[in-house]
């Protein structure tokens, strides 16, 4: 199983930090789209690094339209010299409509023929087929050859796809390379759920399962004190009660039972009680969502989780020691006891 890290935003630490990631043994290293751009932080990991795997985690799809996602993806790829892995989500209709001013509808339809768009352009640019793609939301009818890339060498980068409903993750296991399964996740739900349907939609589709990678994670509580585990406790119930008050998530409470537990999370959050929609958390539905303890069992308990079901993960913790950190990662990549 791979390891993946994460990239700080800040581009004056990118570069030093995908390098200290590659020294310490991690497999891939992702940038996400929050407070800055996702792909320039790529830019830099690439410049300071030879093997890291590169992604973003994620970027938004549909702030975006095929077409510029299509350069930026080939250029980051061949720059890295084919180590990048466009990772795409939809974001909510709120973010996209009112934040970046784009268009929302049917979002799985809308990413399967993104998906498809993409692959029409790279088809125009590395196999010199003619560029018609007609679809019910994107159309590029038009490629002369002043805006193909030569640097094609590297071929196209592979795609992912962020999911946590079915419907998403039957889309990225149709048409993606790849799918990051969402941190607001169970063991039960990823186990019951998400896995079974990537896998029975492959097979259905005749795809090759090797070289389709599921990118899976667990929220972490983990410390060597008390107080450490206290504060992790404090952050997953943020967490928690965000994502959970979001329409879309709330299946992974519906396969545990907790039926009331999503609305009432979307009703406090109408009304701003953000502390007090983590305060409401009961301690089951943390327990049900975190794997805790010292850093060392937690990679113990995230293996018997992951390994045979998922080809890459985090550690889902920040260690300040590099020797620690080193070891950890060493740890993670060691198949479980039997």
């Amino acid at each position: 199983m791979k390891v993946s890290g994460h990239l700080p935003a800040d581009l004056n630490k990118t570069g030093a930090a995908a390098k200290a990631l590659e020294e310490a043994g991690f497999d891939a290293a992702s940038s996400a789209e929050t407070q800055h751009d996702p792909f320039l932080p790529l830019t830099l990991a690439a410049e300071h690094t030879t093997r890291l795997e590169l992604g973003t985690s994620i970027a938004v799809a549909f702030a975006r339209n095929p077409m510029l996602l299509a350069n930026v993806g080939h250029d980051l790829n061949a720059y890295s010299k084919g180590r990048l892995t466009l990772g795409l989500g939809t974001q909510i209709a709120a973010h996209i409509t009112k934040r970046y001013s784009m268009p929302w509808s049917e979002p799985a339809p809308r990413m399967r023929e993104m998906i498809n768009a993409l692959h029409a352009i790279w088809d125009s640019w590395y196999l010199g087929e003619k560029l018609d793609f007609r679809g019910k939301f994107y159309t590029h009818a038009i490629m002369t050859p002043y805006f193909i890339p030569t640097n094609t060498e590297y071929g196209r980068p592979k795609i992912a796809i962020a999911a946590v409903g079915p419907i998403m993750t039957k889309v990225a296991a149709e048409v993606a390379d790849g799918m990051l399964c969402h941190g607001f996740t169970t063991q039960k739900y990823m186990i019951d759920v998400t896995i079974p349907m990537i896998e029975n939609t492959i097979m259905e589709k005749g795809r090759d399962r090797s070289k389709f990678e599921i990118v899976a994670s667990l929220m972490t509580v983990a410390g060597d004190t008390d107080e450490e585990l206290a504060q992790g406790y404090k952050r997953a119930r943020d967490q928690i009660s965000f994502y959970g008050s979001t329409p879309a998530y709330k299946g992974v409470f519906e396969v545990h039972g907790w039926h009331d537990l999503q609305p009432r999370l979307n009703r406090m959050s109408k009304e701003g009680k953000w502390q007090e929609m983590a305060d409401s958390i009961p301690q089951d539905v943390v327990d049900a969502f975190v794997v805790t303890g010292t850093p060392e069992e937690v990679v113990e308990k995230r293996k018997k989780i992951f390994f045979g079901r998922v080809d890459r993960s985090t550690l889902g913790m920040e260690i300040s020691d590099p020797d620690r950190m080193r070891a950890l990662v060493k740890q993670m990549k060691t198949p479980p006891a039997a």
